[in-house]
């Protein structure tokens, strides 16, 4: 790509560009020459305004997706079928105590195993702690295991890599998962303070490594296709069409999210079973020996991945340029510090091009491009802040959707069994979306950018939970308990439910499918594109982080979640998913102007800790071109 000025900037002096490059990449040279080589043709390829907009704006198609995806799509698929496999049976496990023993129990259960047996009410427990807490703990391991994302991906950018990363945290998790075996083997689960105790460390364990997991495989996918930014190329037939990074970037991560499902869905309607006619133990053990499977395939790919190094200290870095930016900006009043922080002019003073030699900082070692990355970086962040209030709506999902089943009639199916409606409903829409929902608006000149679909994914949960608000109106009315539905049990210890058919249930799970298609993979897509290369599995992690903000605010409101106040629970995250969607929209129609701007921004240069000697070595040799291609 030709450039004005091929010299990154340092405090005191330059670096020689084409230098740093190749000190950066020497390790896989050959692989940087093609590489190199197909970025040039890519970028003088690139589309004019009027063949990305307007009437005589070109067909916008995906690249080929390359085999090695789909190896690391399978990884992700064995990990949420241990994950999912056994956390669906967590509100059981915790809400409900162990069946009598015989003679005493419902027919077909064992009280050595926590198993419900076959009887049509039947509902498998070990703990016995109720709704509440089961929700509680429900809440708790959602907000650690996204917390922890945080640390998994300072580690891989900083660090390790994305690729070591990913094999540590599966060792951890692996671990887990044997201590969540053992907390549900007879000798253990029958002595409720011990078996409390063992599962809880191995939800904190298994939850470490899922944590460490997290945001290091969905930018790791994405990176094996390289499409920097759009280009035109012409196809066999003449055509001459736009391949477009965030359409490619989509297809991935749809796909992506189709394994996702496809793992959940197999786990959580083996584990339910495994849990209701043999016993816990089964459920928790299938997942681990499903997920022993992921080593071997990481070790298959660890020649035969796209592996980007960590970068160094690029994470101070980019917070000590938006300090830097932020001088004279603060202010206690509010809108005063909005209208600083909004008239265009912050990121522009932290660009080196902008600051004398003299006053640089000696941190200040990127180039103007990096910049416009991280605050593109950083946009993305804020777009992030607004989806604790989604992830509100969608929580419900795994928690209280569960219970809500088990007041109504089960006719012999697992009252776990029926969220998986939602991974069923997703392999069935997913294909459909990307195949001809998004194909189809783009032909009739739609642009559903991705804010657009973050805000339909937030009113489409909002109304899923009126749909659960109505549920419950109902089954309060018709339970023989009233009122008291989650509470109300036969002689025999089984439910007593509200003659009302559990299927009832499946407008919820359909429409929280399609709102995770619009947000919850978009998110994936948005924080891919739009974070600096080196510094993707932070905002990753950013956007799995509001999971955890959002379990810390459903803890809160936990009080809501029992009888008799549930119909005002699911009300209350109808409201504030949809209001939610509306003031996002609103913040972000501005931001969402400049999407194609915002892809095409060229790939910046920083240099990190590791490179500072070799950077001051450069500094003493003047660069002897000013014409050169990054």
């Amino acid at each position: 790509m030709p450039v004005d000025n091929p010299e990154v900037i340092q405090a005191g002096g330059l670096i020689d560009l084409q230098g740093r490059r190749e000190s950066v990449t020497k390790a896989t040279s050959e692989k940087a020459t093609a590489d190199g080589q197909k970025r040039d043709s890519i970028y003088d390829n690139l589309p004019t305004e009027d063949e990305l907009e307007g009437p005589n704006a070109l067909r916008r198609v995906a690249a080929p997706i390359p085999w090695a995806v789909y190896t690391v799509a399978f990884v992700e698929l064995c990990e949420r079928f241990s994950y999912y496999g056994t956390q669906v049976v967590y509100s059981n496990f915790v809400n409900h105590s162990l069946p009598l023993p015989a003679p005493f129990g419902p027919s077909g259960s064992n009280h050595n195993t926590g198993a419900g047996g076959g009887s049509d009410q039947g509902i498998s427990g070990a703990l016995g702690q109720g709704l509440q807490i089961a929700n509680g703990i429900n809440t708790f391991n959602t907000f650690w295991v996204y917390c922890v994302p945080l640390l998994g991906a300072y580690i891989a950018d900083e660090h390790l890599g994305r690729y070591k990363t990913i094999c540590v945290s599966i060792g951890i998790a692996i671990l887990g998962h044997i201590v969540l075996v053992l907390s549900a083997i007879p000798p253990i689960i029958t002595h409720q303070t011990t078996c409390f105790a063992v599962f809880m460390v191995g939800l904190i364990i298994m939850g470490l490594g899922t944590g460490g997991f997290k945001p290091n495989i969905s930018p790791l996918v994405a990176e094996q296709i390289d499409v920097p930014v759009a280009y035109v190329k012409r196809l066999p037939t003449g055509e001459r069409v736009i391949v477009d990074p965030i359409i490619t970037q989509s297809r991935i991560y749809h796909y992506f999210y189709l394994f996702i499902n496809i793992g959940a869905l197999v786990g959580q309607i083996g584990m339910v079973y495994a849990e209701k006619y043999v016993g816990f133990w089964l459920s928790f053990l299938l997942p681990t020996l499903i997920f022993l499977t992921t080593p071997f395939i990481m070790w298959w790919g660890r020649k035969r991945y796209t592996q980007r190094p960590a970068s160094g200290s690029v994470v101070s870095k980019a917070f000590r340029a938006l300090f830097f930016g932020m001088k004279g900006r603060w202010s206690l009043n509010p809108w005063t510090m909005w209208k600083r922080t909004h008239n265009g002019s912050l990121w522009d003073a932290v660009k080196p091009s902008n600051i004398p030699v003299s006053q640089r900082p000696a941190w200040m070692t990127f180039d103007d491009a990096w910049v416009d990355e991280v605050r593109r970086g950083f946009a993305a962040c804020a777009v992030f802040s607004w989806y604790p209030l989604y992830w509100l709506a969608y929580g419900q999902l795994t928690n209280n959707f569960t219970a809500q089943a088990g007041t109504m009639a089960l006719h012999g199916v697992p009252n776990d069994i029926v969220n998986n409606l939602d991974p069923l409903a997703l392999i069935i829409l997913i294909p459909i979306c990307d195949s001809f929902l998004y194909p189809g608006l783009r032909k009739m000149g739609i642009h559903f950018s991705a804010i657009k679909k973050i805000a339909v994914g937030f009113w489409t949960a909002a109304a899923a939970m009126v749909w659960a608000a109505v549920v419950q109106y109902y089954i309060y009315k018709k339970s023989p308990c009233g009122y008291q539905a989650n509470s109300c049990y036969k002689d025999d210890g089984s439910v007593d439910p509200a003659p009302l058919n559990v299927w009832i249930q499946s407008g919820c799970y359909v429409l929280i499918a399609l709102s995770e298609i619009f947000a919850s993979i978009t998110s994936l897509e948005y924080a891919y594109s739009k974070a600096p290369k080196n510094m993707r599995s932070l905002v990753q992690a950013i956007a799995l982080f509001t999971n955890a903000i959002s379990a810390a605010i459903a803890e809160a409101l936990n009080p809501l979640s029992d009888d008799p106040l549930l119909i005002w629970n699911y009300g209350v995250f109808a409201v504030v998913a949809f209001i939610g969607g509306c003031i996002f929209l609103v913040q972000f129609w501005s931001l969402d102007k400049e999407e194609d701007a915002l892809n095409l921004l060229p790939e910046g240069h920083v240099v990190v800790a590791k490179d500072e000697e070799q950077s001051s070595i450069n500094q003493q040799t003047p660069p002897t071109t000013t014409n050169e291609k990054w």
